[in-house]
């Protein structure tokens, strides 16, 4: 240490033994809930590349867990890429007061908070930078009254960007579930998700492989479309669970796309709602 030293090590470039840590790497970034709020369990939905049916996933947990009997809730937090409030068919706008902003219940009760339930119109695009969207994600976590939830989804957007980085940093999350397709490709991408979640000691419940086979109604045998799955070597290299393998059925395409995913029909997710169910208390 030099004898000038004057204790400031942020803005020194000296190596010395003595040197402290910056007090920004001992910051705490997490965020509280609404003084009026309360949930219970928190799951991130990530997924490493886009289109492999992240938010499809979210919005059939939120369903399936809310048909057992618990109070459910979504925070989209794709906020340049909303899609839940189209696959639960909501066209109202959410309100506020000076309480909070009150998210916008669908036909079975879950929660729903969306830049799209605030926006005039759902096609109006979301062209802000990153740090303005991660800041809204936290406002959907801090200003948000979330009445009584058992189980809240985060639907984040794909990659290890500011708005996962946000989410894993301010809000108290339980564990994530990485949603994958059959593509090889897709072994490096769950990869980094999964590197990225041990870095911020998120714990990883496990993998959700999405259009996994498709089940012809003629001959009732599954045919693999996007090829050879690989989601077990996957599961066995990074030591996960395989939860579940969703197949491309039309029916959940036209469900989604009609705003009726309340009413989707299927089992696939079954071990994972028991998974959940079983979580231990924070």
């Amino acid at each position: 240490m030099s004898e000038e030293c004057n204790q400031s090590c942020s803005s020194c470039s000296e190596n010395c033994a003595e040197r402290k840590e910056p007090a920004e790497s001992k910051m705490d970034f997490s965020e509280k809930l609404n003084e009026m709020s309360s949930v219970k369990k928190v799951i991130g939905i990530v997924s490493g590349k886009g289109g492999v049916g992240k938010s499809l996933v979210t919005s059939m947990l939120a369903v399936s867990m809310n048909r057992k009997g618990y109070h459910t809730a979504i925070l989209d937090a794709d906020i340049t890429g909303p899609s839940i409030p189209k696959a639960f068919g909501i066209k109202e706008k959410a309100v506020g007061s000076e309480l909070g902003l009150y998210p916008v219940k669908s036909k079975t009760g879950i929660d729903i908070m969306s830049v799209n339930l605030l926006l005039a119109d759902d096609t109006d695009p979301v062209v802000w930078r990153g740090p303005i969207i991660a800041g809204t994600v936290k406002q959907f976590w801090t200003e948000v009254i979330w009445n009584n939830v058992d189980y809240m989804f985060i639907d984040m957007p794909p990659g290890t960007g500011d708005v996962p980085l946000t989410v894993f940093q301010s809000i108290a999350v339980d564990g994530i579930i990485i949603v994958t397709s059959p593509q090889e490709l897709v072994s490096m991408i769950v990869s980094k998700a999964v590197k990225m979640a041990e870095m911020m000691n998120i714990p990883i419940i496990g993998l959700v492989e999405n259009m996994s086979y498709f089940k012809c109604p003629d001959n009732d045998k599954d045919y693999q479309i996007f090829g050879e799955s690989h989601i077990d070597e996957i599961a066995d290299k990074h030591k996960l669970k395989v939860l579940g393998k969703l197949p491309i059925d039309p029916k959940i395409s036209a469900a989604c796309d009609k705003g009726m995913i309340e009413l989707f029909d299927g089992d696939w997710l079954d071990s994972v709602v028991e998974i959940l169910k079983n979580m231990e208390d924070k």
